[in-house]
């Protein structure tokens, strides 16, 4: 699996036949966005949504959108935050991780993650945390088998959704 950053235009804009991919992606995981409600109709994400999404991610300035691709194709996607608001809290954050649902349960969520660890690890990091939101108990299993830990139970900054904040050392010990 190959993980590099998202490339944009000149113009700060995702080229279209990836904005197609990632459009595809994110439809495809239409049980998340339906429990997130990051979209209006998690049965109609349309391009533009998602490129407006993104754009919001990006404005953050420690913010990083991953592609991962297998075999040429988009596989999954993680979104990163080197520095959360939270001045007290010092460990990067793994802000979004999806993968194409067509390839759910073929591993290529675990070796995402182990991807994403391993920069942040190479960077000089020493844990990670995430948010995983209420109800979605299929992603807390998944975090909490790769050795994630729940470390509070709160509601999130963007929308004030209930979710747990897991953290996973990275040492190598």
């Amino acid at each position: 699996m190959l993980l590099t950053s998202l490339p944009l235009t000149p113009d700060h804009d995702i080229p279209a036949p990836l904005l197609t991919e990632l459009t595809a992606l994110y439809a495809a995981n239409h049980e998340f966005f339906a429990l997130s409600g990051d979209f209006p109709d998690p049965d109609d994400i349309r391009p533009e949504q998602v490129a407006a999404a993104l754009a919001e991610e990006l404005a953050h300035p420690d913010a990083e959108v991953l592609l991962a691709r297998s075999e040429g194709r988009l596989a999954g996607v993680a979104i990163t935050l080197g520095r959360h608001p939270d001045p007290a809290d010092p460990d990067p954050w793994i802000g979004l991780l999806m993968v194409d649902a067509g390839v759910h349960r073929q591993g290529y969520g675990r070796r995402l993650a182990a991807l994403v660890e391993d920069r942040f690890r190479t960077e000089g990091r020493t844990a990670v945390r995430l948010a995983v939101l209420d109800g979605n108990d299929r992603a807390l299993a998944f975090w909490t088998a790769l050795g994630y830990e729940v470390i509070d139970h709160r509601s999130d900054l963007e929308r004030g959704r209930p979710c747990s904040v897991l953290r996973k050392s990275l040492s190598d010990g």
